[in-house]
């Protein structure tokens, strides 16, 4: 037992914790897979228990491939097995051995992301849908809020279901679900769901595997949903072995139907908290204990380290948003200057959007970066898109730019009408677009010659109003920015409106050089053309769900304004929980930081509030001890941060209708879930309204009760969100 030695005290407890239900509550950093790896190999080199009746399951292949690694290292050649795995790689195998109940054959295919896409198109087509990308989203997501609330298995999946012609041409969930059972083929949402369905209906298959697995280990288990709970606590009904490990406070992924209510109302024998933090200096975790400190929904913990103090948390407001770049690359440069690598440099920020003005600071000052698990702004389809069409206006003989935006969005130009455009213009010896002028009217192509007239409307507007005004023309004229609202990706429309912004920031900095379109567009050329995507040694920009899971010795966190970061979007859906869902982001991105950490904002137009920007509730909520302020930041700013908390939570007051939330029991999974609870007047069975449908009754609602299941007068049902939904008889 000398590997023990590794181990502080609390890891020791929770290692040789063998017995009953474990609850590790393991803050960020706190060597939590370690004491997850230790524990397995406990179980086996001291206790001698057989691999075989171990069941390791974590959340990510990354995860379980490092948990595999690390196991091996500590056990015996082959004394650890396929059972340390994800939860849907656990029902794979499961599946694989018990499937035939079903009358499936044990080589049942899994359809990936493109193949439940080609499938979602067929039934489309069969059902007479209109098929886009977003429809094909809209159509994939329908049918797993469908398999979610509906008995789908027993109706449509087993091989006596009869499902008739008639049938399938009247749901998409029956013409899907019988396509796949053509290929005996299951989704990914089906892998969870049909392990449950047998360990439900099949008596001897639950024993057999409650009685195998005599020790359940669950990492993340914060982030486990209702159907990852249920399949855990049926396996361990009969040991009642289950050791799980998590940490409320970095449970960000409550919007994918995770339950941190299930892991802080966990029926525990035995506590342990894991407190003791290796990565972070005192002053970083003293912001991350003062910020969380504020969140309800959690288990009260607080971080410590025996590291060196480290130097002081900075916290720069900035008079403009270039300012507040400006400041970050100096920091940065003077960071390298004292023997720093960029690798050692992450900057974190909320929305995808807020990486245009950093992305452009680093390019001006030639410092190399990477856009971490996601696209470049300059890179994103909608930017690409919308310059297309400039470039197009400030050059009609770019081909590459007719290409990109004739057909977006659609009119319905298809190949053979590309294909004849460029015989005639290799013909003519003139770019497609020259030659579609010429011949617009010869192709018989009504969307050809409206969209001839949107370009030389455009062009002849070239000059004659500012670069920001024209792009803000094109956008509604071309429909592109109706398209993008249309699919409601809020996404996308705030990169649209950032990029505008940018236009505008522009046009002020050049003002006494009247800037062109051309000379925009050169400008810009400069950063879609900047590529150090195959350097290693980089700055990593980021989201901050993007960060989860690691750690940088320097973490700039940005735009730290209120609306941005929280989310206005997310405090206004999900009320309080959101806000607390907002908090727990915040704690992440503070405790990604090892050695140094420097929070900033600054002053502007918000581009998620559409005002003026205020310092972020975050910023307010850190002691004014903990941090060094530099700039000044004038005290109506620090009021108007708190008026708008004020009216956010004004917004978000739910009436109890409910009675005690904490009390509530939800139909799905009969626990008391305080987010359903707080968030939601609509309990099942009660009569709501609908500004379109009339009063209808609340037959079920999706795991994160956004969305209800709803049935009419006249019989119709309809699955409809929330915020659309309102009960006839609230108090005033």
């Amino acid at each position: 037992m000398r590997f023990l030695e590794d181990l502080n005290s609390r890891q020791r407890e929770a290692v040789t914790a063998t017995e009953g239900r474990v609850r590790v509550i393991a803050g960020a950093g706190t060597g939590k897979t370690k004491a997850l790896t230790y524990r397995y190999a406990y179980l086996v080199n001291v206790l001698g228990i057989d691999p075989a009746n171990i069941l390791c399951l974590t959340f990510t292949n990354k995860a379980a491939a490092e948990m595999r690694s690390r196991i091996a290292l500590m056990v015996h050649s082959g004394d650890y097995n396929d059972f340390v795995c994800t939860l849907h790689g656990f029902c794979v195998k499961f599946l694989r051995k018990e499937i035939y109940r079903l009358g499936f054959p044990k080589s049942f295919t899994i359809l990936d992301e493109d193949d439940a896409k080609t499938l979602a198109k067929e039934c489309m087509d069969e059902l007479g849908i209109k098929r886009t990308e977003k429809t094909v989203r809209k159509f994939l997501d329908g049918i797993a809020a469908e398999k979610a609330l509906n008995g789908y298995i027993e109706a449509y999946m087993l091989p006596e279901s009869r499902i008739s012609e008639e049938m399938r041409r009247t749901g998409n969930l029956v013409c899907y679900a019988s396509r796949q059972m053509k290929g005996w083929a299951l989704d990914f949402d089906d892998l969870m769901n049909f392990t449950l369905f047998i360990l439900d209906r099949f008596p001897d298959a639950r024993e057999h595997w409650q009685e195998q697995l005599n020790y359940i280990m669950v990492d993340e288990a914060q982030d486990c949903n209702t159907d990852d709970w249920n399949l855990i606590e049926k396996l361990g009904a009969r040991h009642h072995n289950i050791f799980v490990v998590g940490d409320p406070d970095q449970c960000i992924y409550e919007w994918r139907g995770a339950k941190p209510a299930r892991f802080v109302q966990f029926a525990s024998d035995k506590d342990i908290v894991l407190d003791e933090n290796y990565r972070s200096t005192p002053k970083i975790l003293d912001i991350a204990n003062c910020v969380i400190a504020n969140n309800k929904n959690r288990i009260p913990k607080d971080l410590f380290t025996r590291r060196s103090e480290g130097p002081a948390v900075i916290h720069f407001h900035g008079r403009t948003e270039k300012e507040e770049t400006d400041w970050i690359v100096a920091r940065i440069r003077t960071l390298l200057d004292a023997g720093a690598s960029l690798q050692d440099i992450a900057v974190l920020y909320r929305s995808a959007w807020q990486s245009r003005a950093i992305e452009q600071a680093l390019l001006s000052e030639q410092l190399s970066y990477v856009i971490w698990g996601g696209i470049r702004f300059f890179e994103r389809r909608e930017i690409k898109d919308t310059l297309g069409y400039l470039r197009l206006l400030a050059n009609p003989d770019d081909d590459m730019a007719f290409l990109r935006v004739i057909n977006t969005p659609s009119r319905k130009l298809g190949r053979a009408f590309l294909d004849r455009l460029k015989e005639d213009a290799a013909r003519d010896g003139r770019s497609l677009y020259p030659t579609l002028l010429a011949h617009a009217g010869e192709y018989g192509k009504p969307a050809a010659e409206g969209f001839v007239q949107l370009i030389e409307k455009g062009r002849e507007a070239v000059g004659k109003v500012s670069v920001s005004d024209l792009m803000n023309r094109m956008l509604e004229d071309s429909g592109l920015k109706r398209a993008i609202r249309e699919d409601q990706d809020e996404d996308r429309l705030e990169n649209i409106d950032e990029l505008l912004r940018s236009v505008r920031f522009y046009e002020e900095a050049h003002a006494e050089e009247e800037p062109t379109l051309s000379d925009w567009l050169q400008d810009i050329a400069l950063y879609t053309n900047a590529d150090y995507r195959k350097e290693t040694r980089v700055i990593k920009l980021m989201t901050i769900h993007q960060a989860k899971g690691l750690e940088f010795p320097y973490v700039f966190i940005i735009g730290l304004s209120e609306g941005t970061f929280p989310n206005m979007r997310t405090i206004r859906e999900y009320k309080k929980n959101g806000e607390e869902e907002e908090r727990r982001l915040m704690y992440v991105a503070v405790t990604r930081a090892e050695k140094a950490l420097f929070l900033t904002e600054s002053e502007g137009f918000n581009v998620s509030t559409k005002m003026s920007k205020y310092p972020s509730r975050f910023l307010a909520e850190i002691k004014k001890n903990m941090v060094v302020v530099e700039g000044t930041i004038p005290e109506e700013l620090w009021r108007g941060t708190r008026n708008l908390v004020h009216v956010l939570d004004e917004e978000n007051y739910v009436p109890d209708v409910l009675g005690a939330a904490m009390a509530a029991r939800t139909a799905a999974d009969g626990f008391s879930d305080e987010r359903a609870a707080y968030n939601s007047p609509f309990r099942i069975g009660a009569t709501v309204c609908h500004a379109v449908f009339g009063e209808g009754t609340v037959l079920s609602a999706s795991s994160d009760y956004s969305t209800f299941q709803v049935r009419f007068a006249d019989g119709s049902t309809r699955h409809l969100r929330a915020s659309f939904l309102s009960l006839p008889d609230l108090p005033e």
